[in-house]
C-alpha cells in the first residue's frame, strides 16, 4: 500500500456517493421511458400451425439501450470504487500497533493533517511522518 492510494480514500467516498445518486437517476429515467406499441406475427403452437398477429409494449428501444448502457458503466465504477475502498479499510485494520492504525484513520480515512493527528495524540509532526513510513515499508 502507498500513500497514493491512501489519499485517495476520501476522494473514493465522495465518489461512492455520487454513483450511488447517478444510478438513482438513472432509474427514475428508466421508469419515464414511453412504451411503444407495436404487432409481432406468431403461430400456435399446435398444428395446425395458424399464422396469428398480437399486439406487444414495450420502452422505447433507443432510451432503454442508453439508459442500459449507462448503468452498466456505472456499476462497473461503483464496483472499481468498493474494492479500492474496501482494500484501503483492509490495510488498516490489519495494521497490528494500535496507535499506528489509528494515526491511519485519522490521517487517511478523517482527512486531519500530521501536525493536527501529533497534536492530538501529543507526537511532533515529524514522529507521526515516521509512524506512518514505517508501517508503508512493509
Amino acid at each position: 500500500m502507498d500513500k497514493k492510494k491512501l489519499r485517495q480514500y476520501r476522494f473514493l467516498k465522495r465518489e461512492q456517493k455520487m454513483l450511488e445518486e447517478k444510478t438513482e437517476k438513472l432509474n427514475e429515467r428508466a421508469e419515464r421511458i414511453p412504451a411503444v406499441i407495436g404487432k409481432v406475427k406468431g403461430s400456435m403452437n399446435t398444428f395446425p400451425y395458424i399464422e396469428t398477429h398480437m399486439s406487444v409494449s414495450m420502452s422505447e428501444p433507443k432510451q432503454a439501450d442508453v439508459i442500459y448502457r449507462q448503468m452498466i458503466i456505472n456499476e462497473k465504477r461503483q464496483e472499481q470504487v468498493d474494492e479500492l475502498l474496501t482494500e484501503i479499510e483492509e490495510f488498516i485494520s490489519q495494521i497490528p500497533d494500535s496507535n499506528a492504525r489509528q494515526i491511519f484513520e485519522l490521517i487517511y480515512l478523517n482527512g486531519k493533517t500530521q501536525q493536527e493527528v501529533g497534536d492530538q495524540l501529543g507526537y511532533t509532526k515529524g514522529r507521526i511522518s515516521q509512524i506512518v513510513s514505517e508501517n508503508l515499508k512493509d
